[in-house]
């Protein structure tokens, strides 16, 4: 079996220049396809063996061994041969030591003048159909007189040197059309030619090497005119060349991490070190990275920036360096990476043969028998003159492959998240999903930005979702690990999370459970404005998550900022269409106020209300013993008697409309009807009468607080909002997301009538008044959900105890919050007629939720079974001792019981 042999040369500058004989392959072709000098025969297109890339590489590696004119001029000859089969003959000329352009075939100089000359006068190529009589020299050259047959042509190629603006050789070809391949393989020719002839013309000018005939047909040998330095006194080149070749026709695997086992397998042989590592660098990241040490592929690889001491040094110098160059820190640190004591090391650059830049740093460690030598760093850079290339080739098509599998599997996340824009739950759930499984991590939580509370809420985690919203999860925006990313918009990769100071253990050492390593990153939408937050915790087969993670977390966070954002929409969507509906049953159910109510109402006046009652404005006073036909003129007078008909310029036709239609609004189960809302809102009117709230309170928050009482309970429907959510009811599926689901249909049925023709008592408003009337009617209505008290029931406490500051705008709402909810459940302040009235009610509604479906024809669904009256023949109710106000001279007490003075007193129903 026939072998390449692979000498190297010296260079006058101490490097090694590999010097490699014609290709056996091309001498074989050549063999049959020429004859001798003089008399050279081109194979016809017919005759030609199947060309591709390995022919060219051949022809490209025989142009890269040549040092000498002779032995160049051929090897072009035959590297035409080889890739263009199409060539009749070619014909070389090259500059000789006396600067001219010389040919050996028959031995001339360039004619001075016609096509030959001109092609180097005007340094382009040139196509024609022959040459004249003057230019042909010889009887090899005489096929090319003109005229040509029409399928023959004549190509001049002038290779010019860029950097001295001089033709250093010319091609002159007899040929037929070259296809587009040709075309390609003839200007990669040119290129590698040039190339050639310059380093050929450059080591003459040195230190010329005696010219040596080659024999025309076998493979050239000749003596190196250079001294060829043994690295061993035992080891020849021709031996280590036997190796390298040994070693490149092992490096077929597509795997990067394959490769370089067998490359540092073959450097630990040939220096005899017992462990040796690539630092290859990464021009994305500016990093070295490691994957493989000795024989063994790491886990997780070791990556550093490439300003890592004189480690970086070496990239930037692209010299050499051993132990005896690094820090001690950086001693220690190499240590620690590599697992043993470092003793002796030799670091050198891996230069591509493409770029001239570093691609690599290979490395040696602790030589057996001694230090490294130049020996060492000389066969370590014969190694990769010869396996660069391959390394580097299969690093980029692995992380093509990475690129590939990555855009799949980011295309499967769009896939499955766009399958679930239904429900913003769902699709959150979805995501925690995809999250963790393309990252490898242990946990994962999404955290959405509420801008309007400025926190971030967690509802969906990875057990599922959760409705209760006392176990949903609200953080500060501005505070913690996730507050950093939704404030900075910039992901967080920490690798020890108990030494990171934004971390708070105090999770872990309640749980028991060991958070290590943390990704953070941010949820974006189309306007590139945080909309929430995702947080992965533990990576688990690694330790701790990579650049790669970053980078694919960076692209899963486009796809979530999408998905969310059109869920949104899509949620609100539905919830139009479900306003829609509802106010389309409103219509239906309430119709228009009465055309002779108004007027009647109109011509009647506004009574004052002394004449309705001379203890009407005292705490005594019982509004539910007025007969109900009296109580909108009642209300109506109530808004004169506070001074808002005046203050507020609210027409009277217009008031009247308002009070009628929040009347119409109401239904009538047992207790939250009209009656009700009448009685909240008288004792609304005796709180300001009383208690000198015009101290305390902006006008505009009475006159808010005053009309949520009379529309803080429209369209009641008798149950509470825990019944509305278990029984699926289209105001579940409103407001459920939200919270507070009842209380959210009142405010929502309170604008409805404002926005009704006739009814906006808040016309005269100003926008910002208007728009601040509305944000205070919600917060009030919204107050009167049970849970909300309960939330703020310890601000409550702390507020009394350190007193209203009525410059506190929080301690405004929370006046107005406690005020609400006193006047909510001021029936158990009044008479015991009142109380025992009211008591009966709830009872009556009860045996109504277990008896008879839901009033005026709608479904209750599944209702709680309270048993009937035969088994509860006792009712008993235990109310707790409500909140009070009480109004001293001095000014605002505001009393209430805690849960331990709140005695329960029992009431008997017989």
């Amino acid at each position: 079996m026939e072998h390449l042999w692979h000498p190297l040369c010296l260079a006058r500058d101490g490097t090694w220049i590999p010097r490699l004989p014609p290709a056996v392959a091309s001498s074989k072709m050549r063999a049959s396809s020429f004859s001798r000098r003089g008399q050279q025969g081109f194979l016809k297109a017919e005759d030609s063996p199947s060309l591709g890339s390995e022919a060219l590489q051949d022809a490209l590696l025989t142009l890269g061994s040549i040092i000498d004119i002779p032995r160049l001029r051929d090897a072009i000859r035959d590297a035409i041969a080889s890739v263009l089969p199409k060539v009749d003959n070619a014909f070389i000329y090259l500059l000789d030591a006396e600067g001219r352009l010389v040919c050996d075939d028959p031995p001339h100089e360039l004619p001075p003048e016609g096509k030959l000359r001109d092609a180097v006068l005007l340094q382009k190529r040139i196509e024609c159909s022959g040459l004249t009589p003057s230019e042909l020299l010889g009887q090899q050259m005489s096929s090319l007189a003109a005229p040509l047959p029409p399928d023959k042509q004549v190509l001049i190629l002038p290779l010019l040197d860029q950097d001295t603006a001089r033709v250093v050789s010319v091609i002159l070809l007899h040929c037929s059309q070259l296809s587009d391949s040709d075309e390609q393989n003839l200007r990669t020719l040119e290129k590698h030619t040039l190339v050639a002839c310059k380093r050929v013309l450059a080591i003459q000018k040195l230190q010329p090497s005696p010219q040596v005939p080659p024999s025309p047909l076998s493979p050239r040998t000749y003596q190196n005119s250079l001294p060829k330095p043994s690295p061993t006194a035992n080891e020849s080149y021709d031996e280590l060349d036997r190796k390298i070749l040994q070693l490149c026709g092992e490096l077929y695997d597509l795997d990067a991490a394959s490769l370089q086992i067998k490359v540092i397998h073959y450097l630990e042989q040939q220096t005899q070190s017992p462990c040796c590592c690539l630092l290859l660098v990464s021009e994305d990241s500016h990093q070295l990275f490691c994957q493989v040490v000795g024989g063994k592929v790491l886990e997780e690889e070791i990556s550093f920036p490439l300003t890592f001491g004189h480690l970086g040094q070496v990239v930037d110098k692209k010299k050499s360096i051993t132990l005896q160059d690094i820090s001690s820190e950086e001693h220690r640190q190499l240590n620690n990476m590599l697992g043993f004591e470092v003793h002796s090391m030799l670091c050198v650059p891996v230069i591509s043969r493409a770029t001239s830049q570093v691609v690599a740093l290979a490395c040696a460690f602790n030589k057996q028998g001694g230090k490294y030598t130049e020996v060492d760093e000389h066969k370590i850079q014969h190694c990769f003159c010869y396996t660069s290339t391959v390394l580097t080739s299969t690093l980029a098509f692995q992380k093509e492959q990475k690129l590939k599998c990555e855009c799949q599997a980011l295309l499967q996340v769009a896939k499955n998240l766009f399958t679930h824009l239904d429900d913003v739950s769902v699709l959150l759930q979805e995501i925690i999903t995809e999250a963790r499984n393309l990252s490898n991590a242990e946990i994962c939580s999404v955290f959405l930005l509420e801008r309007q509370s400025h926190e971030l809420v967690a509802k969906v985690f990875d057990g599922g979702v959760v409705d209760d919203e006392s176990y949903e999860i609200r953080i500060p925006a501005d505070q913690g690990i996730a507050g950093h990313v939704a404030t900075t918009g910039q992901i967080l990769n920490i690798k020890d999370a108990y030494s990171h100071p934004l971390f708070y253990r105090g999770v872990d050492d309640s749980t028991g459970f060991r958070t290590r390593n943390i990704l953070c990153f941010p949820i974006k939408n189309e306007s590139n404005e945080v909309i929430g937050v995702a947080e992965l915790v533990n990576k688990i087969n690694g330790p701790g998550f990579t650049k790669f993670d970053e980078d694919l977390a960076t692209a899963f966070s486009i796809y979530c900022g999408i998905s969310i954002a059109h869920s949104l929409l899509y949620k609100q969507v539905r919830e139009a269409q479900f306003r829609s509906h509802l106010a389309n049953e409103m219509m239906m159910y309430h119709m228009k106020v009465c055309e002779d109510e108004t007027k009647k109402l109109q011509s009647n006046g506004i009574v004052s209300v002394c004449q309705i009652d001379p203890g009407f404005a005292s705490f005594s006073y019982t509004p539910r013993s007025l007969p109900e036909d009296d109580t909108v003129m009642c209300v109506i007078s109530m808004f004169e008697d506070m001074g808002f008909v005046n203050n507020y310029k609210i027409d009277r036709t217009t008031l009247i409309r308002f009070c009628l239609m929040v009347k119409k609004g109401y239904r009538d189960p047992p207790y939250h009807n009209w009656m009700h809302a009448f009685s909240v809102s008288h004792f609304c009117y005796l709180l300001f009468k009383n208690l000198e709230l015009v101290n305390y309170l902006e006008y505009i928050e009475i006159f808010a607080l005053f009309v949520s009482c009379l529309c803080h309970d429209l369209d009641h429907r008798g149950t509470n909002n825990s019944f509305q959510v278990a029984s699926k009811s289209v105001l579940a599926a409103l407001y459920s997301s939200e919270g507070s689901v009842m209380e959210r249909h009142h405010f929502a049925q309170a604008i409805a009538i404002l926005n009704s023709q006739g009814c906006n008592i808040l016309e005269q408003f100003s926008r910002k008044d208007y728009q601040r009337m509305l944000d205070l009617m919600r917060d009030i209505i919204l107050a009167t959900d049970l849970a909300h008290h309960l939330r703020i029931f310890k601000e409550l406490t702390r507020m009394s105890q350190d007193g209203f500051d009525p410059q506190n705008k929080h301690h405004h709402y929370l006046l107005i919050c406690l005020l609400m909810t006193s006047s909510d459940l001021s029936d158990q302040t009044k008479g015991w007629k009142t109380t025992r009235k009211i008591a009966v009610s709830f009872y009556w509604l009860t045996q109504c939720i277990s008896h008879k479906p839901l009033y005026k024809g709608e479904c209750w669904g599944d209702t709680p079974n309270v048993g009937g009256r035969d088994s509860s023949p006792a009712l008993h109710s235990a109310f707790p001792i409500s909140p009070y106000i009480k109004g001293n001279v001095g000014g605002i007490h505001l009393m209430w019981g805690a849960e331990s003075s709140a005695q329960p007193c029992p009431v008997h129903f017989p």
